[in-house]
């Protein structure tokens, strides 16, 4: 994943960060492991190579000390020798010394020790041992001084053990490895899966109030969790039915004093005056109305269905050109023929009316398009465009809020009273989905409406 132009290597997830570190910490442990045992085996192979080179050399020097000294140079040309073994008896080592080195003191006391429980007759065991190493080959060379006073000189290069050599070594930390990773990446799931499970109620909730509690169950701390969740989420309901119920009481009950107003006003005796009476209180109503339209979709328990969202759009459209014959010819619709989606036919057919009425009554007009997706976690998008003025960057976010509009006026044809974008986001969000207003290039704004396929 790249992150500012750098490649980002730290997992995002929780889950995937804490088996990314397990996993790291099991191979780490594991080499450093397989290491040690390694070298142990290795000193044991070495140890074991040492004390064959030993037998073998006290062999061949057992042999030659039995036999006459002079037949020891014909008896060593009979003597059966290993790949990689070199024989001589000589008068004088000096030369063979040259360019030499003393070997290693743990291989020299190795070798002595073997040599010391060779069996060997007291008379017959070598007095003076030199035991060197040759740098430039890499051989071992044991000179053993034989009783005639003459050397026994026996070289060879010691095998050097390494088991990383072997396929054995990486199978089978290859096996151990994805053995481990697969436990550790199984049980991270497991353990995280209730931190997803408490994601997925978080989205939920945002989305439907009344959405299901959480089951208390599992472990203490996700238990304690999930009440503590479900505790909240029984807070916020009680705490949204409340203002709901509060808002559309008020405008319930006020819907009786205004109309005994409007009779009231009918008796008036000056026309100027009862006109102005009678628009105030038109006016009230209207807001009285889209109050109780605002707190009626708050509380809506309305169930998901499937629908031909292609034709709910269609349908909206052709209400809107019946409503505005004035607008029918600059209504428009692209998209599939036919699109099924599952949504709350009412609450979505409202939201629909809302946006084409405000690009009607604000922007002289509507150019409808729906974009499918598809895929797990794709949008689907609505779009209503206008060729109205726009609106100004600094008041996008205003417009959604209840009861604010850009419009001033206090026309109840152009002015309204400032739900319907509210609304209809509201039932959006309350899809999975939003609503998003941006101006568009060539003039005009663009609504844009998403929703969960």
């Amino acid at each position: 994943m790249s992150f500012g132009g750098r490649v980002r290597l730290w997992p995002r997830s929780l889950g995937t960060r804490t088996a990314f570190v397990v996993i790291l910490g099991l191979v780490v442990v594991q080499t450093l492991g397989l290491g040690i045992h390694t070298l142990d085996r290795n000193d044991l192979v070495r140890l074991a190579a040492v004390r064959v080179f030993t037998f073998r050399v006290m062999s061949v020097y057992r042999d030659l000390v039995e036999t006459p000294a002079i037949d020891r140079p014909a008896r060593l040309g009979r003597i059966p020798l290993p790949t990689g073994f070199a024989t001589r008896l000589t008068d004088d080592i000096t030369p063979l010394l040259v360019n030499t080195v003393p070997a290693p003191p743990p291989i020299r006391h190795s070798i002595l020790l073997n040599m010391d429980n060779f069996p060997l007759p007291p008379e017959l065991r070598p007095q003076h041992v030199r035991i060197v190493a040759d740098p430039d080959t890499r051989r071992q060379i044991t000179a053993i001084q034989m009783p005639d006073n003459s050397w026994l000189v026996i070289s060879s290069r010691l095998p050097r053990p390494d088991a990383l050599e072997g396929v054995e070594f990486l199978v089978a930390f290859l096996l151990m490895t994805v053995l481990a990773a697969a436990l550790i990446v199984w049980a991270v799931r497991r353990l995280t899966a209730p931190v997803r499970t408490l994601a997925a109620a978080a989205e939920r909730l945002g989305r439907d109030v009344n959405a299901p509690p959480l089951p208390e169950d599992g472990p203490s701390e996700i238990a304690a969790a999930a009440a503590a969740f479900n505790t909240m989420a029984a807070r916020i309901r009680r705490f949204v039915d409340d203002r709901t119920l509060l808002l559309t009481a008020i405008g319930h009950d006020l819907r009786t004093p205004i109309t005994r107003m409007r009779l009231r006003a009918e008796f008036m005796e000056d026309d100027e005056q009862r006109a102005k009476m009678l628009g105030d209180l038109d006016e009230m109503e209207s807001m009285v109305s889209a109050t109780l339209t605002f707190g009626r979709i708050a509380a809506s328990n309305e169930p998901l269905s499937p629908i031909d969202l292609a034709e709910l759009l269609r349908t909206v459209l052709d209400e809107a050109g019946d409503a505005s014959p004035d607008f029918a010819d600059k209504l428009s619709y692209s998209g599939p023929d036919h699109w099924t989606a599952r949504v709350r036919p009412q609450a979505m057919k409202r939201a629909l009316t809302n946006l084409i009425s405000n690009a009607i009554k604000y922007g002289d007009g509507a150019e409808v398009r729906l974009i499918t997706a598809t895929g797990q976690g794709a949008m689907l998008r609505i779009e209503v465009a206008d060729n109205g003025p726009g609106i100004p960057p600094e008041h996008m976010e205003r417009v959604m809020q209840p009861f604010q509009r850009l419009e001033t006026s206090r026309n109840r044809e152009t002015g309204g009273v400032g739900l319907g974008l509210p609304i209809a986001r509201d039932i959006a969000r309350a899809h999975g989905g939003d609503l998003v207003i941006a101006n568009r290039p060539e003039g005009g704004a663009r609504m844009t409406l998403t929703l969960p396929v």
